[in-house]
């Protein structure tokens, strides 16, 4: 998986190296967010420079019976720039996965909240969709309070 990763985040900022760092959070501060930041799930993500170019999250979401693993890219201003189904481990509802369905988020901020009824349904996917909904969500909620409070 650490291989996609890699491939998205170069293609999504355009460049050829990067450096990534995880984000740790005092122990103290981890109750203030709807994701629990572990050191495996966020991390900070720095060009050769040393400048830091964005951000991503790779998280879970679960279908019908089994978990899926995503990525969201942030870019500094901590914008959605893409999200990537990496494993889908169901037979149905893997549309989720197309580019297509998934470039509806690319664009949101934080402050702006999902909805799934916004979200564009589709047929034999609803607890998949309704699932990267919540996550992205939590996700967007989280990466704004970690900024809000000097972690990242």
């Amino acid at each position: 998986m650490e291989k996609m990763i890699q491939k998205e985040v170069m293609k999504t900022f355009e460049i050829e190296n990067y450096e990534r760092n995880p984000v740790i959070v005092s122990s103290d501060f981890k109750a203030e967010t709807p994701i629990q930041v572990d050191g495996k799930n966020f991390f900070t993500i720095k060009s050769s420079s040393n400048d830091v170019i964005g951000y991503y999250y790779l998280g879970q979401g679960f279908g019908k019976a089994d978990y899926f693993d995503f990525i969201v890219i942030f870019n500094p201003d901590l914008i959605v720039s893409k999200v990537k189904v990496l494993v889908y481990r169901e037979d149905h509802g893997g549309e989720i996965g197309s580019k297509r369905w998934l470039k509806q988020f690319v664009g949101k901020s934080p402050e702006e909240e999902l909805n799934y009824r916004d979200v564009i349904a589709i047929s034999g996917a609803t607890l998949s969709a309704r699932s990267i909904t919540e996550e992205m969500n939590k996700a967007m909620e989280t990466i704004a309070t970690l900024k809000e409070n000097n972690q990242i």
